[in-house]
């Protein structure tokens, strides 16, 4: 998918480039599918600000995504659908009983495809199975972490995982990351890599640009007044803050554990930090 260009009429569309939609069906989803969504800047459920920097954007709706198709199904794509929520994107399919769902939309996926999930599946681009039935050395995607629960993880745009072996009851998935991680064999994934993969390259361009996606405005720590900031302070030069990054509140933000689940470890093979070392 190639990326669009435009003439430098003005300073912000000399360095913007959009996405192709050209692999797009249609534009407008399916109304039994889709909810309002509300905007909530940020705020958690006592209205305080705990992601900062969000704010206005144009409005969405919700699709009702299908993360866990249901062993046995047999499925034909009938859209290529656009959606503001996430980077990949997804498909309408109309399966045997003629329930429609929503799935992320791999690069494999065309109008007219017909896809399987379960046990029984084809070894194919886009069907549904147990890692358990997958070959090893296959590229996957939309990855349970708890089997029966849905896909959580591989299902942005442009990603993939590999399946390096099977062990026991696990199975050793490479991840986008580079980490290396176990998987219970009975856990699902998807054959193939997700769609829109030169969404990574896509240049903004203009800060409105950003403001219809509902981001808002950040200042740096370092042209800050000392009460400010931990950055803050200092002479007007543009010497650094000679002191690790911190958040406005002191809180250290490189090198700084974020994963708070400690039995997540004993999954880990091989960090995704040592996993950039080694490169």
């Amino acid at each position: 998918m190639p990326i669009k260009a435009y003439n430098p009429t003005t300073p912000a569309r000399r360095g913007m480039t959009s996405e192709d939609y050209s692999e797009i069906t249609t534009r407008k989803p399916l109304k039994s599918l889709i909810k309002s969504k509300k905007q909530n800047a940020g705020r958690n459920n006592t209205g305080r600000i705990t992601v900062r920097h969000r704010g206005g954007g144009v409005k969405r709706h919700h699709r009702l995504m299908n993360h866990k198709l249901a062993p046995g199904t047999v499925a034909t794509i009938e859209e290529i659908e656009y959606d503001p929520n996430r980077s990949a994107r997804i498909a309408r399919i109309k399966d045997q009983n003629g329930l429609y769902h929503y799935v992320l939309a791999d690069t494999s996926m065309t109008k007219g495809k017909v896809i399987a999930s379960g046990e029984d599946a084809p070894i194919e681009a886009s069907n549904r199975m147990p890692l358990a039935k997958i070959p090893v050395g296959s590229q996957i995607y939309a990855i349970e972490i708890t089997a029966g629960k849905g896909a959580q993880m591989v299902r942005s745009a442009g990603a993939k995982a590999q399946l390096m072996a099977k062990e026991g009851d696990h199975a050793l998935v490479r991840l986008p990351s580079g980490e290396v991680r176990r998987f219970r064999l009975e856990a699902t994934a998807a054959l193939g890599v997700v769609g829109n993969v030169q969404h990574q390259n896509v240049k903004i361009g203009s800060a409105g640009r950003n403001r219809r996606k509902g981001i808002r405005p950040s200042v740096r720590g370092v042209v800050m007044n000392a009460v400010d900031h931990p950055h803050g302070g200092g002479d007007g030069g543009r010497h650094g803050p000679g002191k690790p990054p911190q958040t406005p509140w002191g809180q250290l933000t490189l090198g700084y554990r974020t994963r708070r689940r400690k039995d997540v470890s004993k999954l880990i093979v091989k960090s995704r930090h040592e996993a950039k070392r080694r490169k």
